[in-house]
């Protein structure tokens, strides 16, 4: 055993250390985001913690209260670790498990990065199994084992550009797909498995949108059972949405996800799962309540915010609530300490209001559409909305009881009242972007434009709107959205004129589907026939105005030339002379009699 003297901290080499390579493949330190707070969660101060594979150096900030060995198999990764960390003692081995010193055992076992990656390839394979029952013998009784495994058919590669077996990193060390038996292919195999190792299984989260990248762990119990609920219909749709903005996928994501959650195949097709699993003999102490979700939303200095379960029901909680409220950036902030109290139950309006078009069911969108107006009104002040339901769309607001509407996320807040036409009028104009762009179908003419789909949505929901209420509000729009992402006033100039380009053939924003492309691509052909069938309409007309036009000219001509017209012509000159010679003497006489009555009068 060895020892690197060249960091401030101490990082023993075990021996089997990958010298040159890293998990870390991120260039910059990223937020450890849900899986962090939920090791919070599970972590009791004094305890002993043995982070087992790669983790985010910003990990460590989760776990002051404990007592934490890190066990990696690259020496870069543990100088970053140590580096992190020179002000605390957290211990750093490199190397693989035989490394771990003997008889050491802990009372929380974090892996939070699977197993594959506590395996040095730098000496004799373990294999999944054998690691498992490795860290499962260094866990004390009672203890407890925070595990995360990828999802070989989850939604991360069902919607992946790249085949998964075409891969050919340096990391592929291990074989991913459901093919090796090694590995556990589904939760409940997995479950199995860590039964097999002497453990008990415990509570289990799905974590989205990519096990890279997890910004959402939701309970599997919770997705299993609300498979309607506007809360995890929004939690899944946005998390998606960003998590995969600018990226190319094969498919939209976010819509994916909210199929498999209305068809209860949210934990199935979960990118990664999260597992707890404790040792006995269990502890008789009630264990620490866990939340039903943690959601990672905004910007990192934010935290995350919970969700929990309790005899009322679901109740919100933030997890790192800030001292204040953020401060007001353009027509919106956000103020964490708004979510407080109970989460609204209901179906996302936003979700129903699809339903109906796809069904053509005109009855039901006038019923929500109204009554989405009402309930605008009814939170006006003289003419005037304020705070959260100013800014409330179509995807934050659930309907309750089937004629309630209630904000789902109020912490978002308008730094000043809108006026309740321009409020209706945005959360109709984002609805509608998505009807166009998504290449939904709707039971309004096909030839609509953004604008013009508005208006028309304003008239089911019985107000009369106009495209100049609609250009302030994609002006209105371009001030939220901008604040809601922290940009600059180039940034939200950039983002106006997006929006204001946006049109019946154009893809929708956020990551890049080729479905979606390819359903654009069918719009476009679609209006380049219609404009093609215009311009062969307007071709033949002219065309046949112009032989009309010839066949009236060689008329003039041949008519021109005959005797008969030549003749009137002999007989019509002299008149018109006459005519013009009457009229000639018709004006003198006038003039002659004007003067005549002046000389009298004088």
């Amino acid at each position: 055993m060895t020892t690197d003297t060249d960091q401030a901290q101490q990082v023993m080499l075990t021996g089997g250390e990958m010298l040159a390579w890293s998990d870390l493949r991120t260039e910059e330190p990223t937020d450890s985001g849900p899986l962090g707070a939920l090791a919070a969660h599970v972590v009791p101060a004094g305890a002993r913690v043995l982070l087992a594979g790669p983790h985010e150096p910003a990990f460590l900030d989760r776990l002051t209260r404990a007592e934490v060995t890190c066990l990696l198999r690259s020496r870069l990764d543990g100088v970053a670790l140590a580096e992190h960390a020179a002000e605390r003692s957290v211990r750093v081995i490199v190397g693989g498990l035989g490394g771990l010193p003997p008889d050491e055992t802990y009372d929380v076992i974090i892996a939070a990065s699977g197993l594959d990656p506590v395996d040095s390839i730098e000496g004799t394979r373990l294999g999944w199994d054998a690691v498992l029952a490795v860290l499962a013998d260094r866990l004390r009784p009672g203890g407890t084992l925070l595990l995360r495994m990828d999802n070989p058919v989850g939604l991360h590669r069902l919607v992946d550009v790249s085949a998964w077996y075409t891969a050919r990193e340096d990391a592929q060390w291990t074989v991913d797909g459901v093919l090796d038996a090694d590995h556990p292919a589904n939760l409940d195999q997995l479950r199995h498995r860590l039964a097999d190792a002497g453990l008990v299984p415990d509570a289990s989260f799905a974590a989205y949108p990519h096990p890279e990248a997890v910004t959402a762990l939701v309970a599997t119990g919770e997705l299993d059972q609300g498979t309607s609920a506007g809360l995890l219909d929004a939690v899944l749709h946005n998390t998606c949405s960003d998590g995969y903005a600018g990226r190319s996928v094969l498919q939209d994501p976010a819509r994916l996800a909210v199929d498999a959650l209305h068809a209860g195949l949210a934990t199935s097709l979960a990118p990664a799962w999260v597992v707890l699993a404790q040792r006995g003999p269990l502890p008789t102490t009630e264990p620490t309540d866990l939340p039903v979700a943690l959601v990672r939303t905004g910007p990192s200095d934010v935290g995350e915010i919970e969700v929990v379960a309790t005899g009322q029901g679901l109740q919100w909680r933030v997890a790192q609530p800030p001292a204040r409220a953020e401060t007001a950036t353009g027509l919106a902030y956000r103020d964490l300490g708004a979510l407080a109290g109970p989460v609204p139950t209901g179906r996302l309006l936003h979700t129903l209001l699809l339903d109906a078009c796809l069904r053509q069911d005109l009855e039901r969108i006038r019923g929500l559409l109204s009554g989405y107006a009402r309930w605008l009104d009814s939170s006006a002040v003289d003419g005037r909305i304020a705070g959260a339901a100013a800014l409330a769309g179509m995807d934050n607001v659930v309907v309750v009881d089937g004629e309630h509407f209630a904000v789902l996320d109020p912490s978002w807040q308008a730094t000043e009242p809108l006026p309740v036409d321009v409020a209706l009028a945005r959360g109709l104009w984002r609805f509608a972007a998505i009807l166009l762009t998504g290449g939904y179908a709707h039971p309004w003419p096909s030839t609509l434009d953004l604008a013009g789909l508005t208006v028309v949505l304003g008239g089911v929901a019985g107000r009369e709107l106009n495209r100049a209420t609609v250009r302030v509000v994609v002006e209105t729009e371009a001030a939220v959205a901008a604040a809601q992402q922290g940009l600059d006033p180039t940034g939200r100039q950039k983002l106006r004129d997006e929006l204001d380009t946006l049109e019946l053939d154009s893809p929708p924003p956020g990551p890049r589907s080729y479905q979606q492309l390819y359903e654009a691509w069918l719009r476009q052909r679609e209006e380049l026939t219609r404009i093609q069938a215009l311009l062969r309409w307007t071709d033949d007309l002219i065309t046949s105005r112009e032989r009309a036009l010839r066949r009236a000219d060689a008329m003039i001509k041949m008519l021109s030339g005959s005797v008969s017209f030549r003749l009137g012509r002999l007989v019509i000159t002299p008149a018109r002379w006459a005519k013009r010679a009457a009229r000639a003497l018709k004006r003198r006489l006038r003039k002659a009699l004007k003067r005549q009555v002046r000389g009298e009068q004088q």
